[in-house]
């Protein structure tokens, strides 16, 4: 870590606080959020005695909760606890059954529990009191695209100079890889302050959804003065030089699952999605799903070097899943326990395998509790808020159109989890937000019909 590095994490505690000194508490803590994520120094900080390092998403996390105790204690106490609150709450506390299953002592469990409550819990808590309104999710949208567009020149020079932008600030390189993964498609992918190329294409990814569907609702004409369908193209043009394959797959699904609600007034695109994700952890975890058939699709249809990529990780992740399965309820807890080692030739122990994914990262550390809480707490709130609350004829109301492109971007980074491991701490913030929007009555909203539909306009009144 360098001398720039840490003098930026020592001054970005006082300028959280400085933030909520000048702007409402709900605007301070979604600029600190995005701005974290996107301009903080990657693998930076300081080591603190039993709570989780001063880094990253615990340092922005850190600086919100203390702000919020001076600032707006009185947010904290009207928060109440509803059933979707569930799954995070026991995804939080998961770790410590799994310590305590696997002999690693308390003092460990506790630890554990809570890096998992600041790295996952206290976003989706930030999420849950401030973003639990339309309003709230429409602010959040708005400042995420204000976000993306202060990337769009970084990116632009990147995929043209190379992926050089943190090391020239930092001093150093954002991943230990350095430039071997950055070269992609006869170019450069660009990682800007990223720890990697893919979560800046998933960042992308999501900024050009949220824009897109907010012009194409009608939800939003200007930002910072410019036309909305300028800045839509300035976004997806950026996304697309960010050269991750995975994400385009995503890109078009989504605009799928937005359209069929625009057009035929029903989510679901959405909720195949969500079945599908499921479907895919029950028949992983009990060692029943070949991806044989999927690995010969890729490399027929896009390109055979993803197919073998992903056929490396099908390889892995079979080994990894059969080790998990001797610890199934709980995992192996940590310190690497979750990976398989074995003696080589020369006598030495070494990891054989190579964990990609953030599912597969779970299930062997906290078993099916750890697996099936995190995932529930990030998809039951979109699923009762786009089945339940605002069904998919909804989405095409400027008030509604925010929060329902953050639910399907929040889908997206879940399917992605099968695949990367990269977290970024906005998505355990949407996830709250929905969770908030779910545990109230919903507004009242008028559905909005497209220009040419012969469906009478009507009101949807909630009860």
């Amino acid at each position: 870590m360098s001398p720039q590095a840490q003098l930026i994490m020592v001054a970005w505690l006082p300028i959280i606080f400085y933030l909520f000194t000048i702007l409402p508490s709900r605007k301070a803590v979604i600029v600190s959020f995005i701005v974290g994520s996107m301009f903080l120094p990657q693998k930076a900080g300081f080591r603190l005695p039993l709570i989780p390092d001063y880094t990253g998403i615990a340092a922005t996390s850190y600086g919100i909760i203390f702000a919020m105790l001076w600032k707006d204690f009185k947010s904290i106490k009207k928060f109440r606890f509803g059933w979707t609150d569930l799954p995070m709450l026991i995804w939080c506390i998961s770790p410590f059954f799994s310590s305590m299953s696997n002999d690693l002592g308390a003092y460990d469990g506790i630890n554990e529990l809570i890096t998992q409550t600041v790295k996952w819990g206290l976003p989706y808590f930030f999420g849950r009191i401030y973003l639990n309104s339309l309003a709230g999710m429409r602010e959040f949208a708005i400042t995420l695209i204000q976000g993306g567009l202060l990337y769009v020149p970084l990116v632009l020079y990147e995929s043209r100079m190379s992926p050089q932008l943190h090391k020239m600030v930092f001093g150093y390189w954002a991943h230990a890889s350095g430039l071997r993964q950055a070269s992609r498609l006869g170019g450069w992918r660009p990682m800007v302050f990223m720890e990697h190329g893919l979560m800046l294409g998933m960042w992308m990814m999501t900024v050009a959804i949220v824009c897109f569907w907010l012009w194409n609702t009608g939800a939003i004409q200007k930002i910072w003065g410019i036309s909305i369908k300028w800045l839509v193209l300035m976004l997806i043009v950026s996304w697309i030089l960010c050269k991750s394959s995975g994400t385009y797959v995503y890109f078009a699904y989504g605009l799928v699952v937005l359209f069929v609600a625009k057009w035929f007034r029903n989510g679901f695109p959405l909720l195949f999605l969500i079945m599908g994700i499921f479907i895919y952890l029950f028949l992983a975890t009990s060692g029943n799903f070949d991806g044989d058939s999927l690995v010969s699709f890729v490399a027929n249809t896009f390109n055979p070097d993803r197919a073998q990529s992903l056929e490396f990780r099908f390889d892995n992740e079979e080994i990894l899943i059969e080790h998990a399965r001797k610890r199934i309820l709980f995992g192996w807890g940590g310190w690497g326990r979750n990976r398989v080692f074995e003696e080589n030739w020369q006598g030495d122990i070494v990891d054989t395998t190579v964990t990609d994914s953030l599912w597969i990262i779970t299930f062997g550390i906290n078993g099916l509790v750890g697996l099936v809480s995190l995932t529930s707490s990030l998809l039951l709130p979109v699923f009762r808020f786009c089945f339940f609350r605002y069904p998919a004829r909804t989405w095409l109301n400027p008030k509604v159109a925010p929060a329902a492109s953050l639910a399907v971007v929040l889908t997206l980074f879940v399917l992605n989890c099968l695949i990367n491991a990269h977290l970024i701490a906005i998505y355990p913030m949407i996830s709250g937000g929905l969770s908030g929007l779910v545990c109230k009555k919903p507004e009242k909203v008028r559905a909005k019909i497209p220009k040419g539909s012969k469906i009478k306009r009507q009101l949807v009144l909630h009860k």
